[in-house]
């Protein structure tokens, strides 16, 4: 029972509770007047999060430390002028589907979607470099402070250049992985709903600071487990010293409190293991031990069986209930004394009484979620290319993933998850058949760097072109198979919502912002380039790139459908039918304005040099206020 308080509120443990919501990372254990740990703030980690530069001032605590830790922080929170641009060309159902594939340095299209994903994230898997010595790590530029990194990142393409190998002769090479992997999990905390957990593989190298690292990030109370995959199914005789036959998987929900996994479904096996040999009208059951080693006072009793046998818990044992409840459950017929009436005496465990499903396991043994050679020929199956060297060693089989799917995700609840390595693209697969399976309706967003291809191909150039027909391809292949099925009458049953799955996704690429130089340093203008920059949006952007960069802005959902009319031969973009309605013609003039307004959009936006005149932009407004009142206007 617990006590009165009897004292007023401890405001100090009230406000380090409210920025641990805030900054679950600077929060530390510290010691009091006495010598007890306490929770206490790091403030020059919470300095350094409330700062554009790096902060200097380390002071002696536990916490994890290294190399190059205030840049990673400073690169997470640093501003960048760039944006996304859709490729209708490499997509598929570009218009109605909701699914994204991110082409891009992963950081930026984490910065990208905070606004717009903020919470709103389920489940996120990711598969990064295990840091083995041969791997390639992001070359992430801590150098510039937050307003230079901000004018400055959208000045140039950085693609091909990003990553860089991680040599075990570099004086810094568990401090550049774990920088590199810092920022990126910091800002996926951010998209992370509440009830939602993140799931990164990783194997020994960098587990134990992939550990504290997210300690420090989500906060060690929400750690949830490591699960240890076996991705081999036979021994390598060339190994050093033992041979690796596993992975670790490595669980963190973003508040354990209210999260919690889904149960699986009972297997055949498990199901076989009930029956009913008493013929019990409430069905099949199974036995359990009605002992436990644990002492328990009023567990030392005899009990007589049917047939006039008098049993004990036994030496160093005890019966888990009481005598009274003992005789309650065998008046209820719930204990089994065996056919016979003549063995110790045991508990009856009803199908129909146990949970609806099993808890999950930390143990995912190759037979249920597959191993790494069945990965590789999924990839082979799938994937348009030709050379061996292409094929990706870390890829995962889907049949794991199906199996995260399955913990992490309701197939009914339009869950989200994320991959931000995508690497080949098995989340996208795992999640196309997973929602075939169970009519589920999850969708994926996956980002992916165009990182070459070991070995030259000719129809695909980089890992995210290899995701990309992978995808496509098991898409089809999942389509093929249904459509020769249609003839069935047994396997139509099985069609049960197979229309109203979603087989396309929609690319987009990180680029450049859509606006010119001087949209952000506009000091920087030369009088005798003004008429140049009269129109502050770049020559080579499109209406639908400039209807990115504006969803992006709005933080409205880049997965909502799209459709384009023509209003008084203008293009209009309406997103999600009223959500938004964006124009980006030029020529803009008061009858346009009242036509649009009669749709009465929660949004819309127009390009600022669009209009036919300055009045007909002063109007706009005041057109939409007398019109459509609840519509929010804005100009690029």
């Amino acid at each position: 029972m617990d006590k009165l308080k009897l004292h007023t509120p401890d405001f100090t443990e009230e406000n380090i509770a409210k920025l641990a919501e805030l900054f679950p990372n600077c929060v530390v254990e510290a010691k009091d007047e006495n010598g007890r740990l306490k929770k206490a703030i790091d403030f020059d980690q919470l300095r350094q999060e409330l700062s554009h530069s790096v902060v200097e001032g380390p002071r002696e605590r536990y916490h994890l430390d290294w190399p190059g830790k205030r840049e990673a922080l400073l690169a997470a929170n640093a501003p960048i002028a760039k944006t996304l641009r859709p490729c209708r060309d490499e997509s598929v159902d570009f218009d109605t589907t909701k699914n994204l594939f991110i082409e891009g340095d992963n950081l930026e299209a984490l910065k990208l979607l905070q606004e717009t994903y903020l919470n709103k994230v389920k489940m996120i898997y990711i598969d990064p470099p295990y840091n083995t010595g041969n791997d390639f790590i992001y070359n992430d530029d801590y150098s510039e402070d937050a307003e230079s990194y901000f004018e400055n990142s959208g000045q140039k393409d950085r693609a091909g250049k990003q990553l860089v190998a991680n040599t075990e002769a570099n004086g810094r090479f568990h401090s550049d992985w774990i920088s590199m992997m810092y920022s990126r999990i910091r800002l996926a905390w951010n998209i992370l709903r509440e009830d939602g957990a993140i799931y990164i593989s990783l194997d020994d190298n960098e587990v134990a600071n992939l550990r504290r690292m997210c300690d420090e990030i989500f906060g060690a109370e929400n750690f949830v487990a490591t699960l240890i995959w076996q991705k081999v199914f036979s021994p390598k005789n060339t190994a050093r010293h033992f041979s690796e036959d596993h992975d670790y998987i490595v669980v963190y929900a973003k508040h354990k409190d209210t999260w919690s996994p889904q149960l699986l479904p009972r297997s055949e096996e498990a199901i076989a293991r009930y029956s009913n040999l008493d013929k019990d009208p409430r069905g099949p059951w199974t036995s359990s031990d009605l002992t436990a080693r644990n002492y328990y006072g009023a567990g030392i009793y005899e009990v007589t069986g049917p047939t006039g046998k008098i049993f004990s818990s036994g030496k160093g044992r005890y019966w888990r209930q009481n005598l009274t409840k003992f005789q309650e459950l065998d008046k209820d017929h719930r204990i089994w004394w065996g056919e016979a009436g003549e063995n110790m005496p045991r508990l009856k465990r009803f199908l129909s009484e146990v949970k609806d499903g099993v808890v999950p396991q930390t143990l995912l043994l190759h037979t249920m979620v597959g191993h790494t050679q069945e990965a590789k020929k999924e990839l082979l199956k799938y994937a348009d290319f030709t050379e061996t060297e292409n094929v990706l060693n870390s890829v995962k089989p889907t049949r794991l993933l199906r199996h995260l799917l399955r913990i992490g995700t309701s197939p009914q609840s339009g869950d989200i998850v994320m991959d931000f390595f995508a690497g080949s693209g098995p989340l996208a697969s795992a999640t196309l058949l997973q929602n075939r399976e169970d009519s589920g309706n999850r969708k994926f967003i996956l980002v992916q760097i165009p990182e070459n291809l070991p070995k030259e191909e000719a129809t695909v150039k980089t890992i995210a072109d290899l995701a990309k027909s992978r995808i496509k391809n098991i898409s089809r292949n999942i389509q093929d198979l249904e459509e020769k099925k249609k003839n069935s009458i047994k396997q139509n049953i099985n069609k049960k919502g197979f229309d109203q799955l979603d087989f396309g996704f929609r690319v987009l690429k990180i680029d450049s912002s859509n606006m010119k130089e001087v949209y952000y340093t506009p000091d920087a203008l030369n009088k005798g380039d003004l008429f140049a920059h009269a129109d502050n949006i770049r020559e080579d952007r499109t209406a639908e790139d400039l209807l990115f960069q504006v969803l992006l802005d709005w933080g409205v959902d880049l997965s909502l459908p799209i459709q384009q009319e023509i209003i008084d031969k203008k293009t209009v973009f309406f997103v999600d039918e009223d959500a938004l309605a964006a124009c980006f013609d030029t020529g803009i003039n008061e009858d346009f304005v009242k036509q649009l307004a009669t749709r009465k959009p929660l949004r819309v936006v127009f390009r600022d040099a669009g209009f036919e005149s300055d009045s007909v932009k002063i109007n706009v407004e005041q057109i939409f206020k007398l019109m459509s009142p609840s519509t929010e206007v804005k100009t690029i």
